[in-house]
């Protein structure tokens, strides 16, 4: 695939745009860095002082240099365990934010008839509020574990690695009935790669190299309604 700028900060390859957003059924997001503004294991360490240990293994898993995301975060949830719960409180009501254009692009999104599904290697706790809060219609995550009120370091049930979020996004579209093709699949790091393949538009938020370049759509500045550029609603607000 050769990729083309079709705008400053937006490229493109694989298709030809714009093509028109009611084409698709379903749209997948990431959560951290992607949907919203923060990395949130990152952010529960940085309160408790083990801010640069665990981001560093953030940034090695991002980047495709930890193969095996269930390795990295174990080594994460490690560094963490015994951490109150409350923290997790503080990280949501504090320091996550949505990231810039995504309830504009939620809304057009709903508007033209699809179903949004939040998938994400982070945590219940912020999937389970941002749901009913921003009208989604699946949120799938990792279960922190705690006990006596503060984390163990583990997860239970099933890691959410990236062929877990590809299975997550299949099933959805099974459900509701749609082909790979009618799907976008946003995200920015290595483990959002299975995913964005399975799906007939894949975007790049922000994101990693190794992981915009095999994106359809890289938006690599402005917010995430960016992607209305490439897929246009079938109405306008305003």
């Amino acid at each position: 695939m050769t990729a083309f700028e079709f705008a400053p900060g937006l490229t493109v390859q694989g298709f030809t745009p714009p093509v028109p957003l009611a084409r698709f059924r379903l749209i997948a997001f990431d959560m951290d860095s992607t949907l919203i503004n923060i990395e949130c294991v990152d952010e529960i360490a940085d309160v408790v002082g083990k801010g640069p240990a665990v981001a560093a293994i953030t940034e090695a898993a991002m980047r495709g240099e930890i193969a095996d995301y269930r390795e990295s975060l174990a080594r994460r949830l490690a560094l963490l365990a015994g951490t109150p719960a409350s923290v997790l409180q503080r990280v949501y009501e504090h320091r996550l934010r949505l990231n810039p254009g995504a309830l504009e692009l939620l809304a057009y999104a709903r508007w033209d008839g699809l179903k949004i599904l939040l998938v994400s290697g982070g945590f219940t706790y912020f999937t389970d509020r941002l749901k009913p809060r921003l009208g989604l219609d699946y949120a799938f995550s990792n279960e922190l574990e705690i006990e006596d009120g503060a984390l163990t370091g583990r997860i239970v049930g099933r890691v959410v690695d990236g062929q877990a979020k590809r299975d997550a996004v299949a099933k959805a579209c099974l459900e509701i009935g749609c082909s790979p093709e009618q799907v976008i699949a946003v995200g920015d790091g290595a483990n959002d790669l299975p995913m964005m393949e399975f799906a007939g538009l894949s975007v790049a938020y922000r994101a990693k190299p190794k992981v915009r370049e095999r994106a359809n759509v890289s938006i690599d500045t402005g917010g995430l309604n960016r992607l209305l550029e490439i897929t246009v609603p079938s109405v306008a607000y305003g």
